[in-house]
């Protein structure tokens, strides 16, 4: 098996398309019931590395301007020469949380409201057939706009957990929404194992315990990996994951050690490995 260029054409090898739209309402609103439970003291505690509570509040509310405002052209003129779409994604963020570093909490929840409201209503009318954004770490540039909105969906799922961890709160695991999160997270799975030689027909199987019940097949085609391909007979690997393990492994929350010493893996392990290397934010 050797990989290919993408045929922008067809990108059935994604997946089933998924349908995050109405779910940018509700996690709006439980972001907001979170933010506005917090002590004062809590939104100086650390998020994720170098930023704080509030400074990934500010994050977010960058990411839905950035959504209200944003095309491919306009993204393509703001990269500086040779700047790579990581580094222009991380100057970016930290100039916008720099911007708002005065904010109060009550400031930044009322622009949170506002422009989240925004986005969600501007979700609801996109067309899912249309060309979006790329996803790079589902190797699909451009994406198709269903997995575009998909990602930006987990996105805010991420960083609203993150906040929950950081203020002593456990991941929210509503079935519904995680099992949406999962399902975007697993079309990394491709690209992931892009670099994974394996005859044609080779199939391996991911699966996620309850409560975000799923299972992702993945198989091995002339020239790339695929989640179109038809489940047959026994996979040559299978991956078992708890949903906690699963999230926090695709958002580099656990390296891919800890995920591979957690799962219940059968068949050949040199899969099994590199499907663990799977990543489904830019890292």
């Amino acid at each position: 098996m050797s990989h290919q260029p993408n045929d922008e054409s067809d990108l059935s090898w994604l997946g089933k398309p998924i349908d995050a739209r109405p779910l940018f309402g509700p996690e709006l609103a439980s972001l907001l019931d979170l933010l506005g439970g917090l002590r004062r003291n809590e939104w100086s505690r650390a998020a994720v590395p170098g930023w704080s509570v509030h400074d990934l509040a500010a994050h977010i509310l960058g990411d839905y301007h950035g959504r209200l405002g944003w095309s491919a052209e306009s993204h393509q003129r703001a990269r500086a020469a040779g700047e790579t779409l990581e580094a222009f994604i991380h100057r970016v963020n930290q100039e916008w949380i720099d911007l708002h570093a005065d904010h109060s909490p009550a400031e930044l929840i009322e622009a949170l409201e506002r422009a989240g409201t925004q986005v969600a209503r501007q979700f609801e009318g996109d067309d899912l057939d249309a060309t979006g954004l790329g996803v790079s770490w589902a190797g699909a540039d451009p994406a198709p706009k269903w997995l575009d909105i998909a990602r930006e969906f987990t996105e805010y799922w991420t960083h609203r957990q993150q906040i929950r961890h950081a203020t002593g709160r456990e991941t929210d695991l509503e079935p519904n929404t995680l099992s949406t999160v999962l399902d975007t997270f697993m079309r990394a799975l491709p690209h992931t194992l892009r670099h994974t030689p394996a005859p044609a027909g080779t199939q391996l199987q991911v699966a996620i315990d309850a409560p975000a019940v799923g299972t992702w097949t993945v198989t091995a085609t002339a020239d790339r990996w695929s989640l179109a391909e038809a489940p047959s007979g026994r996979p040559a690997t299978s991956v078992r994951l708890d949903p906690e393990t699963a999230w926090r492994l695709c958002t580099r929350g656990i390296d891919p050690c800890t995920a591979f010493v957690r799962a219940r893996i059968s068949g050949e392990r040199q899969i099994a490995e590199a499907a663990c290397q799977i990543v489904s934010v830019v890292y």
